[in-house]
């Protein structure tokens, strides 16, 4: 029993690690060169990292005008993000300002020559394969790429959290010690003793 626990407890991490990667907010450090919107497919496997139709983005069939931020690290590779409302739903980010983020990435746009850097707050994965964009949520400028942005909101999330879990584990601990352990006790007597009355012994 030792391998299938581990083997489900390991597959569990991964699954809540991944779900806290995908939603907890990051920041990047970029240029913004480009901004624009694009008329995009989504459906499918894709759609899962999309808003919800009802967020003010979405049409009624499976093309969406999708907004984009085009973007190069310090290093050069490029980054596009997308930028949609989250509506009221998850993530809860509660963003209905894409209209404005828009305006706000165009006006910090720059060349190679004269760039400014911005820090982008956002969430989500970018794939190629998948043609999905990380949403983001700010734009903000910075003094340059080299700035370091300590992640306090993240570390505060995952420390609630965290002592979400350990309260629950407690609560739980306490209900089996004083119900389960119990009534798992009172039906072991109870079979034993119809056992003993099943053979005869009384």
């Amino acid at each position: 029993m030792r391998w299938p626990r581990i083997i489900f407890i390991s597959i569990l991490a991964l699954l809540i690690g991944a779900f806290l990667h995908y939603t907890l907010p990051q920041r990047d450090i970029v240029r913004i060169v480009n901004v624009e919107s694009r008329l995009t497919e989504v459906g499918g496997l894709n759609g899962w990292f999309y808003a919800q139709r009802d967020s003010g983005t979405a049409q009624s069939t499976g093309m969406r005008d999708i907004r984009l931020i085009s973007t190069i690290r310090p290093d050069g590779r490029p980054l596009v993000y997308r930028n949609e409302d989250t509506g009221l739903l998850w993530p809860p980010y509660f963003k209905f300002d894409s209209e404005d983020l828009q305006a706000e990435a165009a006006n910090l746009a720059s060349t190679e020559a004269t760039p400014q850097w911005v820090a982008i707050t956002h969430y989500g994965w970018r794939s190629n394969l998948l043609s999905i964009y990380p949403n983001a949520v700010t734009v903000r400028p910075v003094a340059g790429p080299d700035v370091s942005l300590f992640p306090w909101l993240n570390i505060v999330i995952l420390l609630g959290i965290a002592l979400v879990i350990f309260f629950a584990w407690r609560i739980w601990e306490r209900f089996e010690d004083r119900v389960i352990e119990p009534m798992v006790d009172w039906f072991a007597v109870r079979w034993a003793k119809m056992k003993d009355w099943a053979a005869g012994r009384r």
